[in-house]
């Protein structure tokens, strides 16, 4: 390694330090914050104004346009530490900041300044999957559509709204594929109509309301395709692509899940008495052997999903094109975790007794967020089997 580039790993485990300090610093307010933020379903906000003024909802936006610039690894630690504080306002956050950092990377350059770069900078949130309609008119589109699963919606300033092209005869656009032309659309929030219906076990702070839009016209610079691969920005980390950073971001949100739950239960068992046992529940050769299995696999799965993370931002940075199994790997570990957190919160949930089932619970809202977090659609256990099909032929030539 050059003394150059040395130079800029310093600067960039530099800034990841600095950033995730910030955060351990908000994380005493969304604490003080969880359980009102669970009355509310929404980030409250207190909450909302520590995670701005401390810019930590653009640490993927680049330092060009005042963002923290952070590195993936970096970014994911962060999104880790705010869930570890409470797992609502993790969710919402990862939604808030990997949003934004597609926004940044994916839409058109132009957009992408007016959105980011001035003093006002955009918070982004919404649905991307292309279940809504826009008709190509002079200039942009004309978007329609009701949409699902808004998380962080009630502080951000332009909503996602994914949608297939139509022409303006009402027929859908194709591309030189065959497949139909998908694009994604930042509307400006007082053009959305919110809808509600947010009543969950789960996650319930997340504020992941119903939307519609209706017939609302959006600048083409204020769109991008909904299946690119190329970035419009050179920095390494929008070349983990769509998925690489809007799916990879469910990883930390599901380490932030154990993390807490382990420390929970550390506190928990610490002075817990119960029929069978002799002394504290914590001291018992059972919890004990129960506890450092569990511990592991969280260390473990921290470890693999920030190597697997970490090497494909590198490789991007060589200037190389990230092999099929890199991208399969990162599919692979972003759905992994979950199932790693859903044990390990679980494991907690079993020795806590009646401390998960009287509110407020810090550990019993890990319990429940834990049981949502894993039914999200794009880490489905089917990735894994997507993930096998590029990962197998490795150990098939040894």
């Amino acid at each position: 390694m050059t003394a150059i580039a040395e130079a800029s790993v310093d600067t960039q485990e530099a800034r990841g330090a600095e950033y995730l300090a910030r955060a351990r610093q908000v994380a005493k307010v969304i604490e003080a914050e969880a359980t009102a933020i669970e009355a509310q379903a929404t980030i409250t906000r207190p909450v909302y104004e520590a995670l701005a003024d401390s810019g930590l909802f653009w640490i993927l936006v680049p330092e060009e346009y005042g963002g923290a610039g952070l590195d993936i690894v970096s970014a994911f630690k962060v999104v880790q530490e705010i869930t570890r504080a409470d797992g609502s306002t993790g969710w919402a956050f990862m939604a808030n900041s990997c949003s934004t950092g597609v926004a940044v990377g994916y839409t058109n350059a132009e957009g992408a300044r007016e959105m980011f770069a001035g003093p006002d900078k955009a918070v982004t949130a919404g649905m991307i999957v292309p279940t809504g309609k826009g008709v190509r008119v002079e200039g942009g589109y004309r978007v329609s559509g009701r949409f699902q699963f808004a998380s962080g919606s009630a502080h951000a300033s332009f909503i996602g709204a994914g949608f297939v092209v139509h022409d303006d005869q009402g027929n859908p656009v194709v591309d030189a594929d065959g497949q139909p032309e998908a694009r994604i659309a930042w509307v400006p929030r007082d053009q959305v109509e919110f809808l509600g219906n947010w009543d969950v076990m789960g996650m319930v702070g997340t504020g992941s309301y119903d939307y519609q839009v209706t017939d609302r016209f959006v600048p083409e610079r204020f769109t991008m395709s909904t299946f690119s691969t190329v970035p419009v920005r050179p920095e390494a980390v929008y070349k983990l692509g769509l998925l690489g950073i809007g799916v990879g971001g469910h990883a930390p949100v599901a380490l932030g899940l154990a993390e807490r739950a382990l420390q929970e239960i550390s506190h928990l068992v610490a002075a817990k008495v119960r029929p069978g046992y002799d002394g504290f529940v914590g001291d018992s050769d059972v919890f004990k052997i129960e506890f450092a299995r569990h511990e592991a696999l969280y260390r473990a799965a921290r470890s693999y999903v920030y190597e697997v993370f970490g090497d494909a931002e590198q490789t991007a940075a060589a200037g190389l094109p990230l092999t099929d199994e890199q991208h399969a790997r990162l599919r692979q570990a972003a759905t992994w975790v979950q199932e790693v957190a859903g044990d390990v919160v679980m494991f907690a949930h079993r020795w806590a007794g009646s401390a998960t089932v009287r509110n407020p619970s810090a550990l019993g809202r890990c319990v429940r967020d834990a049981a949502v977090a894993t039914q999200h659609a794009l880490i489905d256990r089917m990735t894994l089997s997507d993930a096998a099909s590029a990962i197998l032929p490795g150990y098939r030539q040894s």
